[in-house]
C-alpha cells in the first residue's frame, strides 16, 4: 500500500508540474482566449440560450477550481525552496544569527517580535554615515542594555 501511495504521489507531482508548467504558458493562454471567441461567436447560433450560457460558466468553474489548487502546490513548493536556499545562505555567513533559520516556523507574535528588532536595525543604519557599517541583533540589545544600566 505504501509503495503505492509513493507511486501516486510521485505521478500527481510530475503530473501537476507538467500541467502547471503547459497552463504558464503563451500558448495556453492563446487556447483560452480562442475558447472564449468560439464561444462567443456561437452565441447567435445557440440563440444565447441559458444552455449555452452555462457551458462557459461550468466549464470556467471547474478549470478555476482545478487551478487554485495546481497554483497553491506551484506556490508552496517555491517557497519551500526560497526557505531552504535562504537558510542556507544564514548558515553560512559569518556572523548572520543562525536563529533565523527555520523562522517560518514561529508563531505571528514570535515573527511581529523579528520584525520590530530589523526595523530597530534598520533606524540604527539610517543613523550611519557608511554604507557599509553592519549591526546585529545582539549589538542592537547589548546596546539597549548599556542604555538601561
Amino acid at each position: 500500500m505504501n509503495t503505492k501511495r509513493k507511486g501516486l504521489s510521485c505521478w500527481l507531482e510530475r503530473f501537476s508540474h507538467t500541467v502547471s508548467e503547459a497552463t504558464g504558458t503563451s500558448w495556453a493562454f492563446a487556447v483560452a482566449l480562442a475558447v472564449i471567441i468560439v464561444w462567443g461567436v456561437t452565441g447567435p447560433v445557440f440563440g444565447y440560450s441559458d444552455t449555452w450560457q452555462l457551458v462557459i460558466n461550468t466549464g470556467t468553474t471547474i478549470v478555476t477550481f482545478l487551478m487554485v489548487f495546481l497554483i497553491q502546490r506551484a506556490q508552496n513548493k517555491e517557497a519551500q525552496a526560497i526557505e531552504l536556499k535562504l537558510n542556507e545562505i544564514v548558515a553560512a555567513i559569518e556572523g548572520a544569527s543562525n536563529r533565523l533559520i527555520d523562522v517560518e516556523s514561529l508563531s505571528e507574535e514570535e515573527l511581529r517580535t523579528l520584525h520590530e528588532y530589523y526595523r530597530k536595525l534598520s533606524r540604527m543604519a539610517q543613523h550611519e554615515s557608511s554604507l557599509t557599517k553592519s549591526h546585529s541583533i545582539e549589538e542592537a540589545e547589548a546596546r539597549h542594555l548599556r542604555k538601561k544600566a
